[in-house]
C-alpha cells in the first residue's frame, strides 16, 4: 500500500499545474493587504505549538484571512520577503483549513488526500499544499529555513508560532524559527558519545536543500547548534546520522465533528 501511495503522490504531483499569473476578483490592492487576522489566531489559540482547533473553528477571522487570500495577487509584493513571507503564512492557513475540514495526514492516504487532494485558492488561482511547498517555496525562495516555518499540522512538523511572519523581520523569524527546531531534543538529538546524529525526517526529504547552500546536512546544522562544543564536536569528528521516526498525529485538539442534527 505504502507504494501505491507514494506512486500516487508522484503521478498527481507530476500532472498539477502551479498557477504562474493570478486574476483575483475583487482584488486587494498589495500595499493594503494584511496577515493580521491569521495573527490574531494564532496569539489566540496556539500554546507552545499546541493548536486548539475547536476554537479556530468558530473563530470568523481566519475564513475572513482566507477570503483575503483568494483576493490578492502574490506577484503584486515587489520585495522577495514579502512574497515569502506571504506564501509561508498562506500555508500555515490553508494546512489549518485542511485540519478544520476533515483532512488527515496520519495515514499514508490521508497524506495523498491532505497534501495533494485538497485545493485551496489564492488570488483566483488553485493550489495544493504539495505544490505551495515544493514549485513554489522551494524552487522560486532557495530557502532551506522555510522547512522550520511551515507547519503541516502533526507532531514532528516544526511548532506553529503564535505569530505570523512579516517581510520586516522575516530573517530573525527564520533564524529563530531554524534554532528552535534544530535545538528540540524531540526532534534532533547528538549522542557525543558515540557520536550518533538523530535527525529529523525532514532533513532526509530536503536534503538537496541544506547540501546546496552548506555542503552537508551536519555542517548546516552546525550554524543554528546553541552547544558551542557540540558545534565544534560536529565538525570535526565522523557522526553517523540516523533519522527519526515521524510522528504524524494531530499537533492540538482535534476538530469537532460535524454536526448532523436533524438527520434520521
Amino acid at each position: 500500500m505504502r507504494w501505491v501511495i507514494l506512486s500516487l503522490i508522484i503521478v498527481a504531483a507530476g500532472c498539477s499545474i502551479v498557477p504562474t499569473t493570478f486574476t483575483p476578483a475583487e482584488p486587494i490592492p498589495a500595499d493594503e493587504f494584511s496577515h493580521r487576522l491569521l495573527s490574531r489566531v494564532l496569539e489566540a489559540h496556539v500554546s507552545n505549538g499546541v493548536v486548539d482547533y475547536p476554537g479556530i473553528q468558530v473563530d470568523d477571522r481566519l475564513p475572513a484571512y482566507l477570503a483575503q487570500l483568494e483576493r490578492v495577487d502574490p506577484n503584486a509584493f515587489v520585495m522577495r520577503n514579502e512574497r515569502l513571507a506571504f506564501w509561508i503564512n498562506a500555508y500555515n492557513a490553508f494546512a489549518i483549513k485542511g485540519i478544520l475540514d476533515h483532512y488527515s495526514p496520519v495515514s499514508y492516504v490521508g497524506r495523498y488526500r491532505y497534501f495533494i487532494g485538497r485545493d485551496y485558492r489564492v488570488g483566483g488561482a488553485s493550489i495544493n499544499l504539495y505544490d505551495l511547498e515544493r514549485q513554489v517555496l522551494i524552487k522560486q525562495f532557495h530557502e532551506p529555513r522555510i522547512h522550520f516555518a511551515i507547519v503541516c499540522a502533526s507532531m514532528s512538523c516544526p511548532k506553529l508560532q503564535t505569530w505570523v511572519y512579516e517581510p520586516d523581520q522575516l530573517e530573525r523569524q527564520l533564524d529563530r524559527v531554524a534554532r528552535d527546531f534544530i535545538n528540540d531534543p524531540t526532534r534532533n538529538r547528538f549522542n557525543r558519545t558515540q557520536k550518533v546524529a538523530s535527525l529529523s525526517m525532514i532533513f532526509k526529504w530536503f536534503d538537496d536543500d541544506f547540501t546546496r547552500v552548506a555542503g552537508s546536512v551536519l555542517t548546516y546544522i552546525t550554524h543554528y547548534v546553541n552547544d558551542p562544543e557540540l558545534v565544534q564536536d560536529l565538525m570535526r569528528s565522523e557522526y553517523r546520522i540516523e533519522y527519526l521516526d515521524y510522528d504524524w498525529s494531530l499537533n492540538g485538539i482535534s476538530p469537532k465533528e460535524p454536526s448532523h442534527a436533524g438527520q434520521s
